[in-house]
């Protein structure tokens, strides 16, 4: 699919209730501005994004997918962000095998104070995606009949 001047990339963002969620509704309050190509996700906490929800949001047409949660060692469920730092460490490492760039996941601590932090990740995310162009779709990879 060639890139055109006016392509905005779709990008799906997990967002842990406690802090990414709060994070960026003060990044939204404070009237930063970050894409509304970004589409949120709240989800209780980090570790319950389930690499299939990133598989599957590859394979529907994202474009890139980020994982936002509470700072390690200040999650609201003690351990939560310490299980998904590893689980999406091996989901960077099948991502690659099956062909997906590696700027198109991201995998982000961002606290309920940092409004200007989740906005300046979700513009440079973006824009990292932007360069990347059009992701191949999963679901294109499978075999046709």
């Amino acid at each position: 699919m060639p890139v055109t001047e006016n392509w905005k990339p779709k990008i799906v963002a997990f967002c842990c209730n406690w802090c990414s969620y709060a994070g960026a509704d003060l990044a939204g309050s404070s009237r930063l501005a970050y894409p509304a190509d970004v589409k949120i996700i709240k989800v209780p906490c980090s570790c319950r994004v389930n690499p299939m929800f990133i598989l599957r949001a590859f394979e529907k047409g994202a474009d890139g997918v980020i994982m936002c949660g509470c700072h390690p060692g200040d999650c609201h469920y003690s351990t939560g962000n310490y299980y998904a730092r590893r689980r999406m460490t091996l989901l960077f490492s099948m991502l690659d095998y099956l062909g997906v760039e590696n700027g198109r996941t991201r995998v982000e601590w961002v606290s309920a104070a940092e409004g200007v932090k989740f906005s300046e990740t979700m513009n440079s995310f973006v824009e990292k995606v932007r360069s990347l162009g059009p992701s191949v779709r999963l679901g294109d990879l499978r075999c046709k009949n």
